[in-house]
């Protein structure tokens, strides 16, 4: 029987780089992976999978994912990518533990150690920015348990790697698409999730250092809306009320149809310009009714999957490759007439 040995003694690379071009994986030159590749075709060499089984019935690997509530549909889609990764990996011995944890601290405490009570050897995360969370995380990468955070940064975690969208980045997108749909003075209110969580006030620093410097345009009020409809409801009707001004609305996380319900009842038939996140249903519905002007997504089941990936991957051994710091996922801007 051909071994991985064989195949990386003839082609002069080590064994975890062969393991990594026959598992498709990332971190090895297309020169090498295509002669790792022929050297294994030529010796007719095919996977035991039985033996890999075996070896993963005794090294099981129990990785914990805590993402925020189901206040956000978002990360349903996250959780989605998550659990296509997991039925991948469930061969090799790979089992997850998924929780949803509420806008505060002491909710997403409480899920790390529901998490570690349950055998976590891995924490995947999308965490609240908040001092004690971060000294939590930094508490457990120093016991040897690896964090990866998920969707949203934190700062001053000693994390393995970030998984998720740069936010700066989008932010200096939605200011884009804010000077390219608008024409003269423009009045802006602007609808954060939550400031404790870092993605949030990243995608409003990019936003309004795009717009600063052209005096058209002019933020007139920034609210909370915790992510929650009910919430976003009831700030933006009292942006439109407080602010008959208002010709344009940016909202930096969820929360987006309480939102836009309130433009539909007490909009008056202004013409609002409104830039949000992400294609989740309701949001979808929004901007074919033409009451969003344009979202920007951010490949949610990528998120989920590649970071469980990553987090196997380490656990298992496979750390020839080097981690990178940040992976970015790609943004893709959707409006009504190219969704």
């Amino acid at each position: 029987m051909v071994t991985i040995k064989e195949i990386a003694r003839l082609a002069e690379v080590s064994r975890g780089t062969v393991d990594r071009v026959l598992n498709n994986r990332e971190g090895v030159s297309e020169e090498t992976a295509e002669r790792v590749r022929r050297i294994a075709d030529e010796l007719g060499y095919k996977p035991n999978k039985v033996g890999m089984a075996l070896a993963a019935q005794k090294n099981k690997f129990i990785i914990g994912i805590i993402v925020f509530s189901r206040k956000n549909p978002f990360f349903d889609q996250v959780i989605e990518g998550v659990h296509d990764k997991a039925d991948e990996l469930a061969f090799f011995g790979c089992e997850i533990i998924v929780k949803r944890a509420d806008y505060n601290t002491a909710s997403q405490l409480s899920a790390i150690w529901e998490c570690l009570n349950e055998g976590a050897q891995g924490i995947i995360i999308t965490p609240y920015n908040d001092t004690r969370v971060c000294e939590r995380l930094n508490s457990l990468i120093d016991d040897g348990i690896p964090v990866i955070t998920l969707n949203s940064d934190a700062e001053n975690v000693k994390r393995l790697t970030y998984v998720g969208s740069d936010y700066y980045n989008s932010g200096l997108a939605a200011g884009a698409l804010m000077q390219l749909m608008t024409h003269g003075q423009t009045n802006i209110g602007i609808i954060l999730g939550d400031k404790n969580i870092l993605c949030h006030a990243r995608r409003e620093a990019g936003f309004r250092n795009r717009l600063s410097g052209e005096k058209r345009f002019n933020i007139v009020d920034v609210e909370e809306n915790f992510d929650d409809d009910l919430k976003s409801y009831e700030i933006v009707s009292k942006m439109l009320e407080d602010h008959p001004e208002i010709n344009g609305l940016y909202f930096t996380a969820a929360g987006v149809f309480g939102g836009c319900k309130a433009i539909q009842e007490l909009g008056n038939g202004r013409n609002i310009k409104v830039i949000t996140y992400d294609s989740v249903s309701t949001t979808m519905d929004m901007l074919d009714k033409g009451i969003i002007t344009a979202t920007i997504c951010q490949e949610p089941k990528w998120q989920g999957s590649k970071s469980l990936e990553l987090m196997y991957n380490y656990l298992s051994g496979n750390k020839e490759e080097a981690i990178q710091s940040y992976y970015y996922s790609e943004l893709n801007i959707k409006i009504k007439e190219a969704r």
